[in-house]
């Protein structure tokens, strides 16, 4: 029995487990990310200081922000 792992928009450049963990915490676009903080992030296991510096980049490059940014 395997468990569906939703995909995700996100760059490969955050990482399988990164990605994985979003996607199994709810959040698979940039969009939803505009509706939680970093630190939000940062309490998801196996989410790091390096995969949120990637998502802030990729976020300003959509024009879009953390929340609170």
């Amino acid at each position: 029995m395997t468990d569906e792992i939703p995909a995700t928009e996100f760059t490969r450049r955050i990482g399988k487990v990164a990605d994985r963990e979003l996607a199994l915490n709810g959040y698979t676009t940039y969009e939803q990310l505009t509706s939680v903080t970093p630190k939000e992030l940062l309490a998801i296991h196996g989410v790091g200081p390096k995969a949120i510096r990637i998502l802030e980049e990729e976020l300003t490059a959509l024009g879009l922000a953390f929340e609170g940014d």
